[in-house]
């Protein structure tokens, strides 16, 4: 199956260079560009692409407006490209359901990777953006998400949470637990539906917060 991209950012050059590096990976197509957030409406809703790959200060209407217009009409998946500072633009998308943030200067194999796990229906963070997050959320900056139904999670599904915060992905997480992938899919959505969240990103946000992300878990086999 090939996932298909939208890349949306208002730089040429770098929206030419992401567009590249992805129509070269296998099992990837980039299907268009746009060069603000209106413009990757309008063709997300042409195109149908599976991921946008989502800059957020873009002029006009920007990256996190538009992302919570694709995630509102369900027109895709959003992954986040961000700077290394941790903005308002950040906490808005994550707020929004953005699927994965990653920096600009991520690394090509990284990038096909995240775009792929995106359209897979997983999460992504950058480990910078996560300590920011994290960070920005403790120090009261951000909107943390409020973990109401945390108690009613059983012991299985705090497990997967848990996992969620160390970074697995499904296949890892299935492996870790001794589980089948469709099972751990069951579970994840359980977990934001007890928890009322929108992405894992979230809930990656909130086991890290909680504590729930065991030393333990953050090395994936």
């Amino acid at each position: 199956m090939t996932v298909t991209v939208l890349v949306a950012d208002d730089h040429t050059a770098i929206r030419d260079g992401l567009a590249m590096i992805l129509d070269n990976a296998e099992g990837v197509r980039v299907v268009g560009q746009a060069a603000d957030g209106a413009a990757a409406v309008r063709q997300a809703r042409a195109l149908r692409p599976d991921v946008t790959l989502m800059d957020v200060r873009m002029p006009g209407t920007d990256g996190i407006t538009a992302t919570r217009q694709l995630l509102a009409e369900g027109l895709s998946e959003v992954l986040v490209l961000t700077t290394f500072d941790l903005d308002e633009y950040v906490d808005g998308a994550l707020q929004a359901g953005a699927a994965g943030f990653l920096l600009k200067s991520v690394e090509a194999p990284r990038l096909i990777d995240a775009v792929k796990r995106v359209a897979a229906g997983e999460g992504v963070l950058a480990p910078e953006v996560t300590r920011r997050l994290i960070t920005a959320y403790a120090a009261g900056r951000g909107p943390t998400p409020v973990p109401h139904g945390l108690e009613t999670l059983t012991e299985r599904e705090r497990e997967v949470l848990g996992c969620l915060g160390a970074g697995l992905s499904n296949a890892q997480i299935a492996t870790r637990l001794y589980i089948g992938e469709t099972t751990v899919k069951t579970h994840v959505s359980r977990v934001l539906t007890k928890l009322d969240l929108r992405s894992r990103v979230q809930a990656a946000i909130i086991a890290q917060e909680n504590g729930l992300a065991a030393a333990d878990l953050r090395e994936p086999p």
